[in-house]
């Protein structure tokens, strides 16, 4: 049995839930989301709990288990309190600023950078150097993220470039001049 697929989500009180066959929506307060669930698990909501069980004991049934219920429950977490991924921009006059959809980013090239930024994603930048990404969708609140990271990562010897919030770069030691 898995032990992820097991364990019962909690629903908020402000959330619906929602199924349509092999398809389940989730209404909140932030928004709806929805998710296809594959053939071999059934998702059971009851009395402010959502219950995944799968149908066999095959492989794929087994796999999906624990997936569906990741899902689901991110999906809760989402409409009901979102999530955020934050990143931080460091280098001699690199920097952020937002402007309508488009995110413009000061990395060192010869031209900003301008990122457009997706459907259902919020972008905060603070004092230039700190990007906050939110959004319900927890998968695209990580790719953006990682997006953005991609644009410049940070390099190993002076750690210039952007990195996540709170990710140790390690840095390595430049050349030395023997004598």
């Amino acid at each position: 049995m898995s032990r992820i697929g097991k364990k019962p989500i909690e629903i908020p009180d402000k959330v619906r839930i929602s199924q349509d066959r092999s398809i389940i929506k989730v209404d909140g307060p932030r928004g709806s989301l929805s998710v296809q669930i594959p053939q071999g698990v059934e998702v059971v909501a009851d009395h402010g709990t959502i219950e995944v069980r799968r149908l066999s004991n095959g492989r794929k049934e087994r796999s999906y288990h624990g997936l569906v219920r990741t899902l689901v429950a991110n999906m809760v977490t989402g409409v009901s309190t979102g999530f955020e991924k934050g990143l931080e921009i460091s280098g001699v006059g690199y920097r952020a600023e937002k402007s309508g959809n488009v995110l413009r980013l000061v990395l060192g090239y010869s031209d900003p950078v301008e990122y457009r930024i997706p459907e259902g994603i919020d972008i905060r930048v603070d004092k230039q150097v700190s990007v906050m990404v939110s959004g319900i969708d927890r998968q695209l609140v990580g790719r953006v993220a990682a997006e953005i990271r991609d644009l410049k990562k940070p390099e190993p010897y002076k750690g210039k470039g952007i990195r996540y919030a709170g990710e140790h770069v390690r840095r390595k030691v430049g050349k030395s001049v023997g004598a």
